[in-house]
């Protein structure tokens, strides 16, 4: 398969230097790595199964962790991975079901790019399976719940209380600060986008006020990127496009109709009702959420995944990175931006989201 012809990053005949590492960052003599195991999806990071054995020390015995690193090429939008630990600390004090945090190695010299060591957490991914699954009608709301009161304990997280070093504090508006990043990433791009530029600058003119101290936003919360296990979140995963913003944000992608995978019936993460998601993230959050602002966040959404699907097709097109996926990516950028000026004529009619 074309996936398969990928450059990968980890050398699986040569993992000396990274079961040295290892063994180095968790205090033991000696790391084997029994099985190197490349895991499905990570079109934009690649993510490694480790079955290892640890001798000695505070870990003795034997492990099934995760190493995350860059796939053959990166996005500008996405954090580096020593950045992404941090992160991933910060949601793992405040309490969040996330994957533990064991290392991170911001050296190229290990196994060729600098990556991080975290927990194995089962569970199933694959978003058009959960979307699908037989036991959704059952477990679907209480799932929803038990997402909306994870994503509070990460919007608890504040530039107050959490040094994240290498996440800038923006100045001003959050939502200004979000399409100054996409604009960046655009103006990188030989070909020209103009339904996507006038979105975006509809998005600038329109931009809700916040006055609310900046929350710690996952950045890509969304069914896809948690686990579930039997109808139970296991843990939530994926934090490359963290930063400080508005919390709304977070619930507006997780809502937006690109993340229901055609349920759109359910359109909280195509898994519940708005009311399943909504009203248990205001109980643990302790706010009330706008209808008509969570319909601009959804607005923005579609936007935001519409210039990473586009700079994923760059990465086929221009890159030549051989890939379906990528190449596939691509091509959904049109059906994006029509989204989102569907979500415009609804917002200028008054109409929130629920």
């Amino acid at each position: 398969m074309a996936e398969e012809a990928r450059q990968r990053t980890l050398d699986t005949s040569n993992l000396s230097s990274l079961e040295a590492f290892i063994a180095e960052a968790v205090s033991a003599s000696n790391v084997t790595v029994n099985e190197a195991l490349l895991l499905g999806g990570g079109a934009i990071q690649e993510n490694w199964r480790l079955d290892l054995s640890v001798d000695d020390g505070p870990r003795a015995g034997n492990h099934t962790w995760v190493m995350r690193t860059d796939a053959a090429a990166v996005l500008s939008l996405s954090l580096d991975r020593a950045s992404e630990f941090a992160v991933l600390q910060a949601a793992h004090g405040a309490g969040a079901r996330v994957a533990e945090p064991i290392a991170r190695c911001e050296r190229d010299d290990i196994i060729g790019a600098p990556f991080l060591l975290q927990g194995f957490a089962r569970g199933n991914a694959q978003a058009r399976k959960i979307v699908r699954d037989p036991g959704l009608e059952k477990w679907g709301s209480a799932l929803a719940a038990d997402l909306a009161q994870q994503l509070a304990r990460i919007h608890s997280v504040r530039p107050s209380n959490a040094e994240i070093s290498a996440l800038p504090v923006p100045i001003g508006n959050p939502a200004h600060q979000e399409i100054a990043k996409f604009r960046a990433a655009l103006d990188g791009s030989p070909e020209p986008r103009p339904a996507l530029e006038y979105v975006l600058c509809w998005l600038a003119e329109n931009a809700p006020y916040y006055g609310g101290e900046l929350a710690l936003i996952h950045g890509d919360f969304r069914t896809g990127n948690y686990l579930v296990d039997d109808g139970q979140l296991t843990a939530i995963l994926d934090w490359e496009f963290s930063h400080w913003g508005d919390p709304d944000e977070d619930i507006g992608w997780f809502c937006a109709n690109c993340w229901r995978f055609g349920n759109a019936h359910r359109p909280a993460g195509g898994i519940a009702s708005y009311g399943d998601f909504v009203t248990p993230y205001e109980e643990a959050a302790d706010r009330k959420l706008d209808p008509l602002k969570l319909r601009y966040w959804e607005i923005m959404a579609a936007s935001k995944w519409a210039t990473i699907a586009h700079l994923q097709g760059d990465r086929y097109r221009k890159s030549g990175e051989q890939s379906v996926e990528l190449a596939l990516t691509g091509l959904m950028v049109t059906e994006l931006e029509l989204e989102a000026i569907d979500g415009i004529k609804a917002y200028e009619a008054g109409t929130g989201v629920f």
